[in-house]
């Protein structure tokens, strides 16, 4: 993919803070796989891999007072104190990640770990009591989360959020059973592990989500340009906005940019950015580790950094061109972070 500018969900990410770190991602050639022992984490299983028991009895933080989204649901909270919002976070965890967790409470699980991180990944010094205030169970997947947050923050400059939001319209994702599919037969066709193609997917759209064309003219849920698309080899023909087609596209177009040899050298063409490549080798690696960390991330939602705040774009949001942010706010409100909800 030829250079452009940020992906469409970096552009809802805005501050200054990057934790330097290397991350190592194991290729496919050093995984077990299914004819040498595969892992009991194997995503493709009818469900991801799940922790016994119900976790922690868990209350997510609510206002009364707060406007609320079709759904019921409302902006979600952060305690101001660090140990409280370690608590929470060490709750949220475990309970994405158990058995016993229905699946409709997922979503309000997903979204609240989002935002926490989120807002932690503008305040490295709370970030750090957060972090201090966990426990050792929960420090690796906490440091990755940090990782990539602050990668993609430290790629947007904050004196430049925008006032209006996109030309956008958010949609709800194809299943996280289909994606999980998709990710593993790019993966077993081109090499490319399954792992960064959902990084990516997670990245570039919302894995789906995010339904328009970026500012560069990228299509679809891999975010192409459709000169890219048309390359011989990528494309092939294919719908630019079908998920299975656009992520086993991406697959092969990480190959010709050299993934196989190095993935930082891929993820480049893909983005001319070592601080893209370390957000999104950050979550791969955190679905390497911790395959069932991919539930939290599959619920994610779309957040805009704009100048009045970390602004909440719902399934249902559309709008055909941009529209300015005080103006959407008027009839959306439950959009707008409560104080402490922003991260700046």
């Amino acid at each position: 993919m030829s250079p452009r500018p940020l992906p469409t969900l970096l552009l809802t990410l805005g501050g200054t803070c990057l934790l330097a770190a290397t991350v190592l991602l194991r290729l496919p050639s050093e995984a077990t796989t299914a004819g040498g022992g595969a892992s009991s984490a194997d995503p493709l299983q009818a469900t991801l891999p799940q922790e016994s028991g119900a976790g922690p009895s868990l209350s997510l933080p609510h206002r009364n007072d707060l406007p609320t989204a079709q759904d019921g649901r409302h902006y979600p909270l952060v305690p101001a104190d660090p140990a409280e919002t370690a608590r929470l976070l060490a709750a949220v965890e475990a309970a994405l990640r158990a058995a016993a967790t229905p699946s409709a409470e997922l979503p309000a699980l997903g979204h609240q770990q989002q935002v926490i991180y989120r807002v932690l990944a503008h305040q490295p010094g709370r970030a750090a009591q957060v972090r201090a205030a966990l426990p050792e169970r929960w420090q690796g997947v906490f440091d990755l989360h940090l990782r990539a947050r602050q990668a993609f923050v430290a790629m947007h400059n904050p004196a430049r959020r925008p006032t209006s939001l996109p030309a956008w319209r958010i949609q709800a994702p194809e299943s996280p059973e289909r994606l999980l599919t998709y990710y593993r037969q790019a993966a077993a066709a081109t090499g490319i592990p399954w792992e960064v193609l959902a990084a990516v997917n997670l990245v570039e759209s919302a894995m789906g989500r995010i339904d328009g064309v970026s500012v560069a003219d990228a299509h679809g849920p891999m975010q192409f340009l459709p000169s890219t698309w048309a390359e011989p080899g990528i494309g092939n023909g294919g719908d630019i906005r079908d998920p299975r087609t656009a992520i086993h596209g991406a697959a092969r177009y990480l190959v010709r940019r050299g993934g196989l040899v190095d993935i930082r050298k891929g993820l480049w063409g893909y983005n001319n950015s070592d601080l893209y490549g370390s957000g999104v080798l950050a979550y791969a690696e955190l679905l390497r580790r911790d395959p069932a960390a991919f539930r939290g991330l599959y619920h994610w939602e779309v957040h805009y950094a704009s100048a009045a705040g970390d602004i909440w774009l719902p399934v249902g949001y559309v709008q055909d061109r941009p529209v300015k942010v005080s103006t959407w706010l008027q009839t959306t409100p439950s959009a707008a972070p409560p104080p402490g909800s922003s991260g700046y």
